[in-house]
């Protein structure tokens, strides 16, 4: 049986992380060491590469040892940033995404005009974190609209944004039920939708070939948001994995299959992904 392995198209490094992974080799060049306040991006393989020209993670503020730190590419809060300042540690800002930085503006205007500022997303992922921080704490981070209806008081103006990479339907459906059961007599209600545009259209062609294959790959850090978000709507189509590394990929799970679809997280290395795809050259008999 001949199997065929097509890939979906916008695989790997997104600009974003691309800029953040450039500014730390050059720093680390210069420099010879640079610290990272966590990871960078939420990928082993890119950690342990950077970590071999001299970029070491740190968990948080009280673990930077030197008077440098970088900050990771999903962005940092406002308060963050000051208590680093407040140290005397010089910060290197590896926030390059527009979507990200969107998003924290977003946040900022949301609050500042009397706003409680509802986050769609995981409440203990960086990027959330730092959003919330641009709204002074006037909000909250949740994927489950009831418990936003449980809050007592009611405040009467909310404003709802997602994290970058939330699935779109997902995050307009959470608006819809937000509407029905937040709403309250002389409420306000403004939704922005801050999810990158990359994000979305990776997605798209994802779920495409998700529908046109018998077994979908997707491949990235078991921790990566964009990632799983990838793995969960290839799976409303077809039988899907989640895999970080090549020597992942299980035989059983291709018996059968002449037609497997690839895909990969915004920060995955092409590294990474090309060894996925030898190796199934391999498994599947094409080389």
């Amino acid at each position: 049986m001949t199997v065929r392995i097509e890939k979906a198209s916008g695989m790997g490094f997104c600009f974003g992380v691309k800029r953040a992974i450039d500014i730390l080799e050059k720093v680390a060049s210069e420099r010879g060491t640079v610290e990272t306040l966590g990871p960078v991006v939420h990928n082993k393989q890119v950690v342990q590469r950077l970590a071999g020209i001299g970029v070491t993670v740190t968990r948080d503020v009280d673990d930077i040892r030197g008077d440098t730190v970088a900050t990771g590419a999903h962005g940092i809060s406002p308060q963050l940033e000051e208590e680093i300042s407040e140290r005397n540690i010089q910060i290197i800002n590896t926030t390059y995404c527009p979507f990200v930085r969107r998003a924290q503006l977003v946040a900022a205007r949301l609050a500042k005009s009397g706003f409680f500022v509802i986050v769609y997303g995981d409440a203990d992922h960086p990027e959330v974190k730092g959003i919330l921080g641009w709204a002074g704490g006037k909000g909250m981070a949740t994927l489950d609209e009831d418990s936003i209806a449980k809050l007592d008081p009611l405040p009467r103006r909310i404003g709802i944004l997602a994290q970058t990479t939330q699935i779109p339907a997902n995050f307009t459906e959470f608006a819809k039920k937000l509407i029905d059961s937040a709403l309250t007599r002389d409420s306000e209600l403004r939704i922005i939708d801050t999810i990158c545009h990359d994000i979305r259209k990776r997605q798209t062609a994802a779920l495409e070939l998700a529908n046109k294959v018998e077994l979908m790959l997707v491949i990235g850090d078991h921790t990566s948001a964009n990632t799983n978000r990838l793995a969960e709507l290839c799976s409303t189509a077809t039988k899907t994995y989640l895999i970080e590394i090549a020597d992942e990929i299980q035989m059983s799970w291709l018996e059968g299959h002449s037609h497997i679809g690839v895909t990969a997280g915004a920060s995955t290395p092409e590294q990474t992904i090309n060894e996925v795809l030898a190796r199934l050259e391999i498994m599947t008999g094409r080389s």
